[in-house]
């Protein structure tokens, strides 16, 4: 993404720092509830929790460390030996390397919709304030782009709103089906890691648990998911491409707003076509 299209809060999300902070978070809820559980000593769980907390992960030494296991999450649990020491033997009892993985996504998922729904709402409340502002202003109303009946501006925005309301319901429905954890251990059979571990995680990280997984989480939730992105981002294709319309010369029912000091017009990437 060019960095003057990325929003700081999305690029925290996803960047390296992010995941390994969430990756120990996980690894963590899990050894506290396996404590509790008897599975490791409470002391361990209590250091890794007062070592690790505040720890910045290395992404360069977890790179470094990987060329030699050839295994990311490993590479990640030696790194984080390095920091919180011995104590550390006692994390990722009982589960695979997906358990962490597929978790981690589905909290960044759910934080990047957390974002989108914002931005959504700023959108409706927008469009939902120049809808009722242009209720009578009279526009042209076309049909395969010709002219046809007249219509007002308001009718326009107020069709976008609706639209928009739409977008927010599929991606709250998108949201709660995505945000699913799973620590089941090896192929998802619970064979050496109790469902209360991953129970406790899905509590502390916000998800739900994944009722069925085989080792990894069904990716028909990615699958919905990653569709009602696609839609929501049709939708906002849609808008953008009647205001970039509507500011033709040879059109000219609505003009962009320039700042103080703008010398240009803003680059436009809602189509193939040059700006």
């Amino acid at each position: 993404m060019i960095t003057r299209y990325s929003r700081p809060d999305a690029v925290a999300i996803w960047s390296q720092e992010t995941k390994y902070k969430i990756w120990f978070e996980i690894e963590a809820h899990a050894a506290t509830k396996m404590a509790e559980l008897g599975v490791i000593p409470k002391e361990s769980a209590d250091a890794i929790w007062a070592k690790g907390k505040d720890a910045t992960f290395d992404a360069d030494r977890i790179d470094e460390i990987e060329r030699t296991t050839k295994h990311d999450v490993i590479a990640f649990l030696t790194h984080v030996s390095e920091i919180v020491g011995d104590e550390a033997r006692f994390l990722h009892q009982g589960m695979t390397s997906s358990d962490v993985l597929d978790t981690c996504f589905a909290v960044q998922l759910a934080r990047s919709t957390d974002l989108l729904l914002d931005g959504v709402d700023r959108v409706l409340k927008a469009l939902e304030t120049r809808a009722k502002e242009h209720k009578y202003t009279v526009t042209v109303g076309r049909s395969h782009g010709i002219h046809a009946e007249p219509v007002t501006f308001g009718l326009k925005l107020a069709g976008y709103h609706a639209e928009f309301q739409r977008a927010k319901r599929r991606l709250v429905a998108a949201r709660e089906e995505i945000a699913t954890c799973a620590i089941s251990g090896a192929v998802g059979t619970f064979a050496n890691v109790d469902p209360a571990v991953e129970q406790y995680v899905a509590d502390q990280m916000g998800l739900q648990v994944e009722p069925v997984s085989t080792q990894v989480i069904p990716r028909d939730r990615h699958a919905a998911y990653f569709a009602a992105l696609g839609v929501v981002a049709s939708s906002v294709e849609r808008l953008a491409v009647e205001i970039r319309h509507l500011q033709r010369t040879e059109v000219l029912e609505a003009e962009e707003f320039f700042d103080k000091g703008q010398k240009a017009r803003r680059p436009c990437r809602t189509s193939a076509t040059p700006s």
